[in-house]
Order: structure tokens, then C-alpha cells, then sequence
């Protein structure tokens, strides 16, 4: 497992899927200002890179939640990747709104899942843990079981862990930050004195301002 975060890191960071500004920090749906932002939708435009994280959640899957019989996919971030996973499972798969629609049928839940599945679900990027437990309770709302959870990537933030822990949601993910700041430094991409800062944001997110 080790070796796949080295691996992942280094594909996210040669993609440039990884972006570091501290002298023009990025703003969160949270609200949190943050130096580092991850976009893992960037892996969906290289085949080579779609298709190892296609391979790496399914094995994921496999080893951690066999008993799985259905994959939800977190809208609108993991809802390919998500089908991708489904199809290479051969499994049942439908996708999950933040909230529900305002026109229409007013799904939350869009597609045909059965009755009394058990759901694995698929998310691209972990960080406070707010939007993608709020799937989970939707799926458990109308009565599906979730087995866990696969992610492309976590930031590990404290609150996201108690988060996942208080749902009783297991997290599994192919590569997080300290991985992808370690791989970072060992490429130049970012400097030891920038590292420092990042450990200072990880720190306490919620309140952390840009020094520039």
C-alpha cells in the first residue's frame, strides 16, 4: 500500500493535478483558505492514469469491502470514476446529489440500485468529510447499507477522521497528503521552507491566513 501512495503522489503531481499557492491561497466550498489544492478530475483526461485509478479503487473494493453488491459514486467529483469502478466490478451503480434536485423528481439518489444493496461508495478527495458522509446518510436514508468508502485522495485533517469514525464509515484511499508533500520535496516541486508552511496550515485549516 505503500509503494501505490509513492505511485499515485507522483502521477498526480507529473499530471500537475497538484497545486501549491501560498501567496494566493485557494477558497474552499468550506470556506477554509488553503496553499494546497488537489483536482483529481485531472486524472480523467490521461487514458494510462484513468484506467490505474479505475484498477486501484476496484482492488480497493475487492480486498476491503468484497461483500459489496453495489457502488454509489459522490456527485459531481467521483461520479465517474465511480461508474468506471461499477463497470469493472459488473456491479450495480448509481450516483449521489449533495441534496436533492429542486425540479423533476427531485432524486437525490440518480439511478436504480436494489432493494437492500449493500453500497460501496466512491469519492475522489477526502477533506473535511462533510459532502461525502451527507451521501452516505442518503443512501442509509432510504435503506441501503454502506459498507465503506474508497477515495482517490485525503488531506487526513483530525476533523474528517472523527467525522468518518463518529459514521462508522472505514476509509480506504489510494494516496494522501503526506505522501504527495513527500514526493513533492523529493522532486523540487516544493521547498523545505514551503513544507514548513503546509504543516502549519494542516495544523489548524479553519483558521489558517496567507503571510504574504
Amino acid at each position: 500500500m505503500e509503494d501505490l501512495k509513492k505511485v499515485f503522489a507522483a502521477k498526480l503531481l507529473d499530471i500537475k493535478a497538484i497545486k501549491l499557492q501560498p501567496n494566493d491561497p485557494f477558497t474552499w466550498a468550506s470556506g477554509w483558505q488553503s496553499p494546497f489544492y488537489c483536482d483529481n478530475r485531472k486524472t480523467l483526461s490521461y487514458h494510462d492514469i484513468r484506467s490505474f485509478v479505475k484498477v486501484e479503487l476496484t482492488h480497493a473494493i475487492m480486498e476491503n469491502f468484497p461483500e459489496a453488491t453495489a457502488v454509489a459514486g459522490v456527485a459531481t467529483g467521483a461520479i465517474a470514476q465511480g461508474a468506471l469502478v461499477a463497470d469493472e466490478l459488473a456491479l450495480p451503480y448509481a450516483y449521489v446529489r449533495p441534496k436533492p434536485k429542486d425540479h423533476g423528481t427531485r432524486n437525490q439518489i440518480e439511478g436504480q440500485l436494489p432493494e437492500g444493496a449493500k453500497v460501496v461508495v466512491v469519492e475522489d478527495l477526502i477533506s473535511t468529510g462533510a459532502s461525502s458522509l451527507k451521501a452516505v446518510e442518503a443512501l442509509r436514508r432510504v435503506g441501503f447499507e454502506v459498507v465503506g468508502m474508497v477515495a482517490s485522495y485525503t488531506y487526513g485533517f483530525p476533523i474528517a477522521e472523527k467525522a468518518f469514525k463518529d459514521a462508522k464509515v472505514k476509509l480506504v484511499t489510494l494516496t494522501d497528503y503526506e505522501h504527495v508533500v513527500a514526493q513533492a520535496l523529493a522532486t523540487g516541486y516544493i521547498k523545505e521552507n514551503e513544507v514548513s508552511m503546509l504543516q502549519e496550515w494542516r495544523k489548524d485549516p479553519a483558521n489558517w491566513k496567507s503571510q504574504s
